[in-house]
């Protein structure tokens, strides 16, 4: 397992832009899968975007598809999610997992981070 510790959320108004980041301790980190996900007050936790291990394939939501951007960087062992056109309704709590195949459920990732607030006002 790897241990993740995201960084970067806050408040920003509607269209706006930002960006987390995603740092993991160990040297396996370029075998996983690295997800984001997140969870709004009263809802269950939901898939936003991965990337394989070599980020040879990036896969999102369809909610967030074209809006958001994610990336890895394996020698920094760091995983980024540049998020544009923020909405109020993309304020949540944003997780950040590892898994070791390509899934969107939360399900198959094996470690999680603690996560980081985003709010978006309008």
């Amino acid at each position: 397992q790897v241990q993740l510790v995201e960084s970067g959320g806050g408040l920003v108004q509607a269209g706006g832009s930002l960006r987390l980041s995603c740092a993991a301790s160990g040297r396996t980190f370029s075998r996983y899968t690295m997800g984001w996900f997140r969870q709004a007050p009263g809802k269950e936790r939901e898939f936003v975007a991965a990337i394989t291990w070599n980020g040879g394939i990036t896969y999102y939501a369809d909610s967030v598809k074209g809006r958001f951007s994610i990336s890895r960087d394996n020698t920094k062992n760091t995983v980024y999610l540049q998020m544009n056109s923020l909405k109020p309704e993309d304020t949540a709590v944003y997780y950040c997992a590892a898994g070791l195949t390509s899934s969107r459920y939360p399900r198959d990732f094996g470690s999680w981070g603690l996560g980081t607030q985003v709010t978006v006002s309008s």
